[in-house]
Formats: structure tokens, sequence, C-alpha cells
């Protein structure tokens, strides 16, 4: 197991979560690479995207059919647009400890503010990184906010 995929589990401990990682050696970079690797919607997927604000990271769990809008996140923050960036690589690295393809919602370097897009309550049980771009867990909704202390988001998103 890379090292992390252990860390990921080793948060999940903590938080009291008894999901079991799978291991997908096609890939789950992407939310259409999950979804078909797994054999769920895409609407289930988790991605896992880090914005900045003002320099502070912000941490947004959108459905995997759906695309962060950044102006309607500034509005739902109460912040300038231009305050709000998507993080790149070497910054998501550096808050979470993971690259790109493989962040999860939880085990990050640092504590992140966290919105979740509340379409992914279309779905009892949805699907997250966990580490790597081939491995994730599946974790139930309301499990995912109360862990993650997210903030379901009202329509901070727009259809892909």
């Amino acid at each position: 197991m890379s090292h992390s995929v252990e860390r990921v589990k080793q948060a999940l401990a903590r938080l009291g979560v008894d999901a079991e990682i799978r291991h997908y050696p096609q890939g789950t970079r992407t939310a259409a690479d999950a979804a078909a690797a797994i054999g769920v919607p895409l609407g289930s997927i988790v991605k896992s995207l880090i914005f900045t604000v003002a320099g502070d990271p912000l941490l947004v769990l959108v459905a995997g059919d759906q695309r962060a809008d950044p102006a309607k996140l500034a509005r739902l923050l109460g912040v300038p647009a231009a305050q709000l960036r998507f993080a790149d690589a070497e910054t998501v690295r550096d808050v979470t400890g993971f690259a790109i393809g493989g962040v999860p919602p939880v085990g990050h370097r640092l504590a992140i503010r966290t919105i979740i897009d509340e379409t992914l309550g279309r779905f009892d049980i949805v699907h997250a990184a966990a580490g790597t771009p081939q491995a994730n867990f599946p974790i139930a909704f309301e499990q995912l906010v109360e862990v993650t202390k997210g903030q379901v988001a009202c329509r901070c998103e727009v259809p892909e």
C-alpha cells in the first residue's frame, strides 16, 4: 500500500470511518475514469478541488457530474471573485500532501475549510479518492459531511 493511501486509511480510522479502500489499476484520476472503474453513476464520484481564497486554502467537494463555478463560490463565501482561484498543482500538494487526481476529502497536511456540493446528497453512498489516482473508497454522504465538517452549499456549481 502506498504511503498516501496509508495516510488516508489512518485518517479515516481516526475519524471513526470503517471504509474499504479499493484499488483500480485502470485508474480513477478523473471523475469519468472513477465512475467507469467502480461501476457507479458519475454524480456519485466526489471531486476534491482545492481553491485559494485570498491565499487561504479551500476544499470544495463537487459531484462528478458537476463543475465548480468560481463566481458562485465567491458569492457564497462573500468575497470578491478575484480573490478566489483554483490552486496550482504545487499548492495542492503543499496544502493536502496529495497530488491532483488522488486528493481525498480527509487526511490533509493542513486543516482546510470545506464546502460540499449539495448535489452529492442525491446518493446515499459517494466515492472519494484515497490518496492516489488508483485508490478510492465509498462513504455515506452524511458521514462525508460529518467527518469533513463541511458546509453543504446550495448550488455553488453548474452542470458540465
